[in-house]
C-alpha cells in the first residue's frame, strides 16, 4: 500500500507539472512572443481556460501527501517555509496579473501586469526546479525529523546547505528551459498568426538547449547524490521513465520539423513525465534525503499513514481522480481550436 501511494503522489505531481507547466512556460514567453496588445490578449486567451484548473493538481498532490505521508508534508512545509511563501506570492501575483490586466485601459497599467505575469511565471518555474534539486541533493534533517533552510549559504551543495546553491540553481534553470519549451509548443498549438509563428520559432532552440542541459544536470546529480544514479540499474520504472523522456524529446524535434504542434506538445509532455517518473523511481523509498547523515532520511515506509487510513484514502481517491480526469477531458473538448483574443474590455 505504501508503494501504491508513493506512485499516486508521483502521478499527481507529474500531472501538475505537465498541465500547469505549459501555463508557466507561456507566461515566461509572454513578452517575447506577443508584442502588441491584441497578441498579449491572445496568449492570455490561450491559457485562460486552463491555468486555474491546472493548479488544482497541486492542491490534490498536497492532499495526497497529507493522507498518505503526513510526516513528509509536515516536515516539508516547516523546513521550506521561506520557499513556500515565495511560491505562494508568485502564484498570487500571476493570478492577479491575469485577472486585473484588462480591467483598466491605460497602457502603463497593462504593461505592468504583462510584466508581472512574465516575472511570476518565470520565478515559479525556477522555484519548482530548485525544489526538486533540494529534494535530490538532500536536506539538513535532524534526529527529530525537522529541518530549517536559509535562502543560501556558500552556494556549495554540501552542509551547511541552503535553498540555493550551484546545483539547485542549475536545476531551476533546467526547469525554466523545459517549461518554456513546453509553453512554446502549447502556444504553437493553441494560437495562429504572429504569436503562433514566434512560438514555433522559439521552441526549437529551447529544446536544443534542453538537450544540452540534460546530460549536464545528470552529471551534476551524480555529483551531489551518487546513490540516486547507482540505484538506476535495478529500477525498471526508472528505465521506463528514461525511455519515455528520450522518445518524447525525439518526438518534439520530429513534430516541429513536420509542423505538427500538437504532436510536439504531447512529446514535451512525455519528456516531462518521463523525467519525473525516473527521478521518483530512483529516489524511492527515500522521500526526504538527509545530509550529511543519510540515516536521518525520512523513508516512505516510516512516514506512511496506517494501513487502514491508506485503504480509506484510496477509496476516496478512486472516486475523485476519475472525476478530475473527466473534467479536464471536457475542458479541453469545450476549448478546442485556436485561441482568439477577446475584444478590448471583455474577458482577458
Amino acid at each position: 500500500m505504501v508503494e501504491l501511494w508513493f506512485g499516486i503522489v508521483a502521478v499527481m505531481l507529474t500531472a501538475y507539472v505537465v498541465l500547469d507547466g505549459y501555463d508557466l512556460g507561456a507566461g515566461a514567453l509572454h513578452l517575447s512572443v506577443a508584442r502588441t496588445a491584441d497578441e498579449r490578449r491572445q496568449v492570455l486567451a490561450a491559457v485562460g481556460p486552463f491555468w486555474d484548473a491546472n493548479e488544482v493538481w497541486l492542491l490534490a498532490a498536497g492532499g495526497a501527501l497529507f493522507v498518505a505521508f503526513p510526516r513528509v508534508l509536515a516536515a516539508g512545509i516547516s523546513g521550506f517555509y521561506l520557499a513556500i511563501f515565495l511560491v505562494v506570492w508568485s502564484l498570487i501575483l500571476r493570478a492577479v496579473a491575469i485577472e486585473f490586466r484588462s480591467h483598466v485601459t491605460a497602457e502603463l497599467w497593462r504593461r505592468f501586469w504583462d510584466s508581472a505575469f512574465t516575472v511570476a511565471s518565470t520565478l515559479l518555474a525556477v522555484l519548482w526546479g530548485a525544489a526538486v534539486g533540494n529534494v535530490i541533493r538532500g536536506l539538513p534533517l535532524r534526529a527529530d525529523g525537522w529541518f530549517e533552510l536559509t535562502l543560501f549559504t556558500s552556494f556549495r551543495p554540501r552542509p551547511p546547505v541552503g535553498i540555493l546553491d550551484w546545483y539547485t540553481v542549475l536545476t531551476g534553470v533546467f526547469a525554466l528551459v523545459a517549461l518554456m519549451g513546453h509553453g512554446a509548443v502549447f502556444l504553437a498549438w493553441r494560437t495562429d498568426g504572429p504569436v503562433g509563428t514566434r512560438a514555433r520559432a522559439a521552441a526549437r532552440p529551447l529544446f536544443l538547449v534542453l538537450a544540452v542541459l540534460w546530460p549536464l544536470v545528470t552529471w551534476a546529480t551524480g555529483v551531489v547524490n551518487p546513490d540516486l544514479l547507482h540505484s538506476l540499474p535495478a529500477r525498471p520504472f526508472a528505465w521506463l521513465g528514461l525511455l519515455l523522456a528520450a522518445a518524447g524529446l525525439l518526438a518534439v524535434f520530429l513534430a516541429l520539423t513536420r509542423g505538427r504542434p500538437l504532436a510536439a506538445l504531447l512529446g514535451s509532455s512525455a519528456w516531462i513525465a518521463g523525467m519525473l517518473v525516473a527521478t521518483a523511481a530512483c529516489l524511492f523509498p527515500v522521500m526526504l534525503r538527509a545530509v550529511p547523515d543519510p540515516g536521518l532520511s525520512i523513508i516512505a515506509y516510516d512516514a506512511g499513514n496506517t494501513a487502514a487510513g491508506l485503504r480509506t484514502a484510496l477509496g476516496w481517491w478512486g472516486i475523485g481522480f476519475p472525476i478530475a480526469v473527466a473534467y479536464f477531458v471536457i475542458l479541453f473538448r469545450i476549448h478546442r481550436g485556436k485561441a482568439v483574443a477577446a475584444r478590448d474590455g471583455e474577458g482577458y
